[in-house]
């Protein structure tokens, strides 16, 4: 046998790893300036640094920058370790980094300019989207690969989350972006009209199903109980969870589309599996959080454990809120305000950022040679300026979209409106410099986690882990 087939392959993980943090930063900080250009308009500054230009760079950043290295660095090492052999796939597996790397910056070029397909989540052109699909299916064929070889019967349930994510993201990425180019940097959809919309955002709300959440679970099926020292509360409950959560999202996106010429069937059927939604969703947070039973006292002292639980927290309190908000009576009120921009980032900062930040905390020391961060002091820190971010961001974005729902309701006894839009906007200011304040503190979290990396990587060792045989179980 020979050496590479005895070690796992780090590498691959260890850019991922590192690339997590640095596109967080850069995500975090587009965040910060277009939530501030909100409260100081004139940071509105030509043709390509204005609020319309960088708030879709701010979305792929975090979404697919951030995120989606987190996704890959987390998956890579969960499957070796699960599977109990070395990453399968030869040089396809460079190839996803150095392609997903070459998206990122393609998209950061793009976006500023203008060259948009205007498709939230979606807004890369053409010659990206086609990028995209061979780095995405490089990294099924890497991934599942990878499964395919493993020296154990038994596929442990983060790999079944994390293959449902890649396989549905690839289905969904082909579906939306299916255009007719005209130029090198313009297409046009091949729906029209509603249907479009209707894709979209079968798109759009899958891209938060599979993208942000299934991936996401997986992550913390692998580092929750590793990090507690325990095995899953209930490993059933685990597989419930992941086939009731994977056949119920699919059929949530026309939630986006409440009051719009949808047909109104449409817009019930999203309703309806928005609320089913609810049970899978609580099913897996309770599991992830029970896993602690008999090991609380660990939260006391360990942050990795701190960040892990609290995003479960956070899934908890997102995946509640989201199917209330899609009740049309709520939806109603709730509908273009800055409710929905709360909700959002109570998944992104709360759920996705925080079990984000956990696993890579968990796996920088291992990586690099070392038996812990450089200072657990930091990491506690990142920790609490962090949640303290994250609840300034969404409490005053709750209390902004009521407010604004109200507003724009609100009626004389003659039935002309109480309130023009101007005085809504007024009205939200002091919310809007509280979200710049929470964001502020979220991205200064980020650069201290950046700091604590890069003393942990230096003078550490960079050499692969040999694979661990799988242990025989005896009748």
């Amino acid at each position: 046998m020979s050496g590479t087939q005895t070690t796992y392959n780090d590498k691959v993980v260890r850019q991922f790893a590192v690339m997590t943090v640095i596109w967080g930063i850069v995500g975090m900080l587009v965040g910060v300036i277009i939530a501030a250009q909100l409260v100081w308009p004139e940071l509105n500054i030509g043709p390509w640094l204005h609020f319309g230009r960088l708030r879709p760079l701010h979305t792929n950043a975090v979404i697919f920058a951030f995120g989606g290295c987190a996704l890959f660095a987390t998956s890579y090492w969960i499957v070796q370790r699960t599977c109990h052999t070395r990453l399968w796939g030869g040089p396809l597996i460079p190839f996803t980094f150095w392609g997903w790397q070459l998206v990122i910056v393609l998209a950061a070029i793009t976006l500023p300019l203008g060259i948009t397909s205007g498709k939230e989540y979606a807004e890369l052109e053409w010659p990206i989207d086609i990028l995209i699909t061979l780095v995405w299916v490089s990294y099924a064929v890497v991934f599942i690969g990878t499964m395919a070889v493993r020296k154990v019967s038994h596929i442990y349930v983060a790999n079944w989350f994390f293959a449902a994510f890649i396989l549905a993201v690839a289905l969904l990425h082909l579906g939306n972006s299916a255009a007719l180019p005209v130029s090198l940097t313009k297409s046009y959809s091949a729906y029209a009209g509603v249907q479009d919309a209707m894709i979209q955002w079968w798109y759009g709300h899958n891209a938060v199903g599979f993208f942000l959440t299934a991936g996401f679970l997986g992550m913390m099926y692998y580092f929750v109980p590793k990090q507690a020292g325990r095995p899953v509360y209930s490993y059933r409950l685990s597989v419930v969870h992941f086939w009731a959560l994977i056949f119920t999202y699919m059929w949530a996106g026309p939630h986006h589309l409440h009051y719009t010429a949808l047909p109104d069937w449409t817009q019930s059927v999203g309703m309806v599996f928005s609320l089913i939604l609810l049970a899978p969703s609580w099913g897996g947070m309770i599991n992830g959080i029970m896993t602690l039973s008999g090991a609380w006292n660990k939260l006391r002292d360990d942050p990795i454990l701190k960040f892990l639980i609290t995003s479960l927290s956070f899934y908890g309190m997102s995946t509640f809120e989201g199917p209330m908000m899609s009740i049309k009576t709520v939806n109603a009120l709730s509908h273009y305000t800055d409710w929905t921009v709360g909700h959002v980032h109570s998944g992104a900062l709360g759920w996705v950022a925080m079990v984000s930040i956990g696993s890579i905390y968990y796996l920088l020391p291992r990586l690099f040679g070392k038996s812990e961060m450089y200072s657990t002091k930091l990491v506690t820190t990142h920790f609490w300026i962090a949640t303290i971010g994250t609840v300034l961001y969404i409490a005053s974005m709750w209390i902004a979209g009521v407010m604004q729902g109200l507003m724009w309701r609100a009626v004389n006894a003659d039935g002309t409106l109480a309130y023009s839009f101007v005085e809504a906007v007024k009205g939200s200011y002091p919310f809007w410099a509280i979200r710049v304040l929470g964001g502020v503190l979220f991205l200064t979290g980020m650069l201290i986690m950046a700091y604590n990396m890069f003393k942990t990587m230096a003078g550490g060792k960079t050499q692969d882990a040999p694979v661990i045989a799988p242990v025989a179980h005896h009748a």
